[in-house]
């Protein structure tokens, strides 16, 4: 069975250190501490002093003073993995960790997962060709030499950099090394970590290169590793769970994330809060036990993107000159029927069509895959569509040849519907006001990703209110948009006041608006 030898970075709070490395050799495994060289000597002694007496912490045989960005990093992880290396001759797997990652599975759970494939887990995506790195340097770091950290000495790094560039200094990377990009939290394999500490050990001259490239901690293992070990044995993923925010800063998880960080497929996570002690607890029990059986959903960065999204209220691209002077037409009607519940919408639009003889196009401007007529290449794509709107509803109104026509909105598209009220052709908006249960509510965020099948049934019970008021809030920008010729349709009015709605909306005879008040099946799921 595997035993996993944990390289342990970190630079601050000693007490969580500790109980970090009790908990982790608690279960039979072994941690390997580098403290930071600039961290509190005190802090230092507390942790050493604590851990004296426990047979499976070893120390680091040298501490180095780390610097973001630096060769300093994967110095130091060198000297944990050495020491690692020689103190647990039982190690089957080296799994790096920072002081602020916790385990989000059992160590039962993780030692079975290691032991069911013989790989290592570690992202290696080729330097040049791939987009792991989206913005700033990219060849630059490698071919020219960065003697001196950025974030501490700013003025003399960019200094040096520019008259390397200047004075055309570039270096050549090693012949017989493809560079490779990847996160530096991994997992690798005994023999892994001995063909990588005896490839040092005889390749000086890849150690000076690397030792001057800019931040080669994303570089050096995943380099390294992808030279020495065949493809088929690496598993181009970290087992570290983790996720940025729009700004680019690591996301810190609180004692309310226990159920989404638990399902995900990974077997630790950062960057946990310091101040999240209770969470610390639960996932601390969590790999003491022996639970393997773990719904996993993998949904974390789609729900944190959706949750943390609600408010930031986006503005669409700015409207062409040609745009905002144009008209649908003075003497044309456009009816659009608002709903969510997409279903209920296109219902109504196709007994209207056959009602009325009103034309009508269902979500346009919402789903890519709606039947439109081809309009010489604006009807392409959603983005054309909206940023084109006025042009394309001007030409399917000359297309079909009419002056009325029906089409449906999702409620959210809230910047169209102020463009087409503000047209000076009639316009009427209709509403449909639809009840949620919760039963609609989990259909629609599996449908949009939001979750899975699989998803645990607390942290569903966290979107619904989420979705919930997303729902209504929709329906309370419209109301206070104040739009003239707003009607509502009602799922829980009598068909007799629906009809009223809906005979102030199409117009024609009372009958009619009867008849699809009382469309059969209008507001089933």
């Amino acid at each position: 069975m595997a035993k996993i030898a944990f390289i342990l970075l970190c630079h601050k709070d000693a007490p969580a250190i500790i109980r970090q490395a009790e908990r982790l050799t608690a279960t039979g495994d072994y941690v390997s501490i580098h403290f930071d060289g600039r961290a509190s000597q005190a802090d230092y002694a507390a942790i050493t002093t604590a851990l004296a007496d426990n047979p499976g912490v070893v120390f680091a045989r040298k501490r180095i003073k780390c610097g973001w960005g630096e060769w300093s990093l994967v110095q130091a992880s060198l000297n944990a993995l050495e020491a690692a290396e020689a103190a647990f001759p039982k190690a089957t797997h080296f799994y790096m960790l920072s002081g602020d990652c916790m385990s989000i599975k059992s160590g039962a759970y993780a030692r079975r997962f290691l032991d069911a494939a013989d790989k290592d887990y570690i992202e290696s995506f080729d330097f040049f060709t791939s987009d792991w790195i989206k913005t700033g340097f990219k060849r630059e770091r490698l071919v020219y030499r960065h003697l001196v950290n950025e974030r501490k000495n700013k003025w003399l790094f960019y200094l040096l950099f520019n008259t390397q560039r200047r004075l055309g200094l570039e270096r050549s990377i090693p012949e017989d090394l493809q560079i490779m990009i990847g996160s530096q939290w991994w997992c690798l394999r005994r023999r892994t970590v001995e063909a990588v500490l005896g490839f040092c050990r005889q390749r000086p001259d890849v150690i000076r290169f690397f030792r001057t490239t800019w931040i080669p901690d994303e570089t050096f293992f995943q380099t390294l590793v992808r030279h020495l070990v065949a493809d088929v044995e690496i598993e181009t993923r970290s087992l570290t769970f983790k996720m940025f925010s729009d700004y680019g800063m690591p996301v810190t998880f609180y004692n309310d994330h226990y159920d989404l960080l638990i399902s995900q497929d990974y077997l630790f996570a950062r960057k946990i809060s310091p101040e999240a002690m209770f969470l610390k607890d639960r996932l601390g029990a969590l790999w003491a036990s022996s639970e393997t059986n773990f719904s996993l959903s993998g949904d974390g960065e789609k729900l944190y993107t959706f949750l943390t999204g609600r408010g930031r209220i986006g503005r669409r691209f700015a409207p062409r000159f040609w745009e905002r002077e144009s008209t649908l037409g003075q003497d044309r009607d456009l009816m659009m029927i608002v709903c969510k519940k997409w279903h209920v919408a296109k219902r109504l639009l196709h007994a209207a069509e056959a009602a009325t003889g009103i034309r009508g196009i269902e979500y346009l401007f919402d789903e890519a895959s709606c039947a439109i007529p081809h309009l010489g290449g604006l009807e392409r794509t959603l983005e054309k569509r909206n940023r084109h709107r006025r042009a394309v509803m001007r030409m399917l109104f000359d297309y079909y040849d009419t002056d009325q026509m029906i089409i449906c909105l999702d409620p959210n598209n809230i910047d169209l519907m102020q463009d087409f009220m503000s047209d000076r052709a009639n316009v009427k908006l209709l509403e449909i006001q639809c009840i949620f249960d919760d039963a609609y509510l989990i259909g629609h965020a599996e449908r949009v990703g939001l979750a899975a099948p699989e998803t645990p049934a607390k942290i569903v019970d966290r979107l619904l209110p989420t979705l919930r008021y997303e729902f209504d809030y929709e329906s309370v920008r419209i109301r206070e948009a104040d739009f003239p010729n707003h009607l509502r349709l009602r799922q829980d009015r009598l068909a007799e006041e629906n009809a009223d709605v809906l005979h102030s909306f199409f117009g024609g005879s009372r009958e009619v608006a009867v008849a699809l008040a009382e469309t059969p099946n209008l507001f089933d799921d």
